[in-house]
């Protein structure tokens, strides 16, 4: 329990840093036949060399996953859009187009990673909903510095969740504004549920950790049943990905001499049972390797992920991010969003399902988003950033309409 502990505590740093960074996924589709499958190696033979400095990575299905290293919010979008403009044109020439949608609806679910780690995690996560996470969704990370008061940032992005879940739902999928978070609610919550709130964060996380289902132990290379894992890259806020191209956050390593082994756990053991399971104690290593097998809407790696967006459309990603940062890092603007965001506290399923149609989930975005056009300024945003959310805000924001509206009236 202590190691636990401790492991956990430091996942909370205190930062004298407001560093950004940005984890874009996105479906990729053939030009003239979309229904067709696009393989991962048609996609990386057109991307050339990204002037940005953004790292490249695939998740299972073949969503391409853009991510920058840890910058100031306007370094970190800047960058990003020139980066995603020359892979919109690399793609075009190649008869490829980017989705802007977080949930394939028109592809049969395909695993087109092998590795090892997703090997298990498919075997732990099961049909149908762990096949379609895995390769039918796609999000839009943001990934912040804790600041001086991590406490306080870690409650403000979970209590903004449900708002923005809705202002930014755009998976229609069966009667759901954010059908990529209903398949998220429908796998195991040991795991995807949000950490517990109102104590120590670092004690509720060390819970969360040793209360979640054992995905997989890792074991000597080559064991009978076997299957070498990685060690996730932390693409986003160190700007390299040690899992190169072919794997993304979900994870990747060789295959060889040294390389251990892992076999998934499907009995429903939590991580605190590891001994018993593996035969062994737990070493650290496996504690941070379990971490990554966790999928909480915000988790702490010694920064904050905020996991909870649907992907946009290339234009509109950009919006998630500014409004995201000036919410959580500005105090003025938090504390009036957070007032509004009162009504609807922890109403998660409600945001996936209804999205602004919800009357109070539209009321609590309009103040957040106006509070967000005018916390940017002071944080350094750049004028063509707070007018593209405002932009937004009019177009989406005050009539009440989640962006999956426009995917539904397109078909």
């Amino acid at each position: 329990m202590t190691d636990v502990q401790a492991f956990a505590r430091g996942c909370f740093q205190r930062t004298d840093t407001d560093r950004v960074g940005v984890e874009l996924e996105f479906l990729v589709f053939d030009a003239e036949t979309p229904s067709r499958q696009v393989p991962i190696a048609r996609v990386a033979d057109a991307l050339p060399p990204l002037p940005g400095g953004s790292s490249v990575t695939f998740e299972p299905g073949g969503q391409l996953e853009l991510a920058t290293p840890p910058l100031p919010l306007s370094e970190a979008v800047t960058g990003l859009v020139a980066d995603l403009d020359v892979v919109r044109r690399a793609l075009s020439a190649a008869g490829l187009v980017l989705g802007s949608r977080a949930l394939d609806s028109i592809r049969t679910p395909v695993r087109q990673l092998r590795l090892p780690r997703y090997e298990a995690m498919a075997a732990f996560l099961g049909l149908p909903y762990g096949r379609l996470m895995m390769c039918s969704t796609a999000s839009v990370q943001v990934n912040l510095d804790f600041g001086a008061n991590p406490r306080g940032r870690w409650d403000r992005a979970h209590l903004l969740g449900p708002v923005l879940v809705a202002a930014f739902a755009n998976s229609p999928r069966d009667g759901w504004m954010s059908g990529r978070q209903a398949v998220w609610l429908n796998l195991d919550r040991t795991r995807t549920a949000p950490v517990a709130m109102g104590g120590d964060p670092a004690e509720e996380w060390a819970e969360y950790l040793l209360d979640a289902r054992l995905m997989l132990v890792r074991e000597p290379a080559h064991a009978p049943g076997m299957s070498a894992p990685d060690m996730n890259g932390m693409n986003g806020m160190n700007g390299a990905n040690a899992a190169g191209m072919y794997g993304g956050g979900r994870g990747w390593a060789p295959t060889g001499p040294g390389v251990v082994a892992c076999r998934a756990v499907l009995d429903g053991s939590p991580y605190r049972d590891f001994a018993r399971v593996a035969g062994r104690p737990p070493t650290g290593d496996d504690l941070a390797y379990h971490a990554t097998t966790v999928f909480p809407p915000v988790r702490p790696r010694g920064w904050m992920e905020i996991r909870y967006l649907d992907a946009q459309g290339p234009e509109d990603w950009p919006v998630c991010v500014a409004v995201v940062h000036a919410l959580v890092t500005d105090d003025r603007a938090a504390d009036t969003a957070l007032d509004a965001a009162l009504p609807v506290r922890g109403d998660w399923a409600r945001a996936a399902r209804f999205g602004l149609a919800e009357p109070r989930m539209r009321r609590a975005a309009e103040v957040c988003f106006r509070a967000a056009v005018e916390a940017l300024p002071r944080l350094g945003a750049d004028p063509w950033l707070v007018e593209r959310v405002g932009r937004f805000a009019a177009r989406y924001i005050e009539p009440g309409r989640s962006p999956a509206l426009d995917l539904e009236m397109c078909g």
